[in-house]
Order: C-alpha cells, then structure tokens, then sequence
C-alpha cells in the first residue's frame, strides 16, 4: 500500500523560490496530526520530493516511526519555474490551462503529459525500492491529480485534483486509486 500525501500549508514568501518554501506552523499540526493516525502506523519507508516543504512533511513522519527519508527529485511537482510565484487567482487560471492543454506547456511550465510520465516513474521507483509493506510518499497535489488519473486510466483533467492543501489518497496494486482525503485538522 501506498499513501501519496500532498504537503499542507506553507509560508508563502514571494521573494523566495517555490521550492524552498516551509510548511507554516498549521501545516506542521496538520502533518503531526496525521502521523498520529492509527492507519499510518507500520509504515516502512517515508519519500519525499527535493522541495524543503515535502521533506519537512515526510521528516515528521519518518521521526514518528524511527525511518530515514528517502529523497527523489523526480516526485517534485510539475515545475513551474518560468513563472516562479503567481498570486492565487493568476495561478488558479494557469492550472486550469495546464489541465486542459496536457501536451502543451502553458506559460513555460513542463507539460502536464510530462510531468505525468515522470511521476509514474517516479512512484514505480519508490516501490521498486522500498521493503514490503506500507509506504508514504510525501509530494505535490499537481502531480497527486495526474497520477490518480493515470491509476484510473483516464485523461488528464483537473477534476483529479485535491479539494484543498494538504491532502492523502492510497493506492493498492492493482486497484484505481482512492478518493483524495483532507489531513486532519491541527
């Protein structure tokens, strides 16, 4: 089994590149509030994106059941760099496009295609090399949305993303993923 978890919130700073954003202090609650979940319990390896905000996320995870984290760039989100930062409702539109036009980079971001290909990648990696049993992957609710598409075997559409920051959904071999669920409350 596969927990794919979406960071929750972060300290939003635009004079600072996205990666490196932190997760803000609810997001930090949040993240805890979920290690403390009876079903994250047996947990035998924790990923996490390159981005300061999934490694802080799968820290708290990985520190509450004694486990490294593993780190792989390729579960980084759709990169968006030729944009940096746009202010919520810019970014809302763009995202929406990005969707909409999967074989297009929209404003220079990757195509939503490629970044699907490489988190396919990405999480046949982590299972590859990780021990049997439950696994977390701590990453990115753009990327979260094309892989729950591609499990399902359906198009890229924004309606496979997350309702909100900071969510979880599980995948189990052979099974279409399951619906996105919000982390707990702080």
């Amino acid at each position: 089994m596969l927990h794919f978890i979406t960071h929750p919130e972060v300290m939003i700073d635009p004079a600072v590149p996205v990666p490196r954003w932190p997760l803000a202090p609810t997001g930090i609650a949040r993240m805890r509030a979920l290690a403390a979940l009876p079903e994250m319990a047996g947990l035998r390896a924790v990923w996490a994106s390159t981005e300061c905000k999934a490694i802080e996320g799968a820290g708290i995870l990985a520190a509450r059941f004694g486990l490294p984290v593993r780190v792989l760039e390729a579960l980084g989100e759709n990169d968006r760099s030729a944009t940096g930062y746009l202010p919520e409702t810019e970014f809302q539109a763009v995202a929406d496009q990005f969707f909409a036009r999967p074989e297009e980079s929209v404003r220079g971001w990757e195509r939503a295609v490629d970044a699907q290909a490489r988190i396919v990648a990405a999480v046949a990696k982590v299972r590859e090399e990780s021990p049997d049993g439950p696994v977390a992957v701590v990453a990115h609710g753009g990327v979260g949305a094309l892989l729950r598409a591609h499990l399902a075997g359906a198009p890229i559409a924004r309606c496979w993303d997350q309702p909100g920051a900071g969510c979880r959904f599980i995948v189990q071999p052979g099974q279409p993923p399951g619906s996105w669920m919000p982390l707990p409350a702080a």
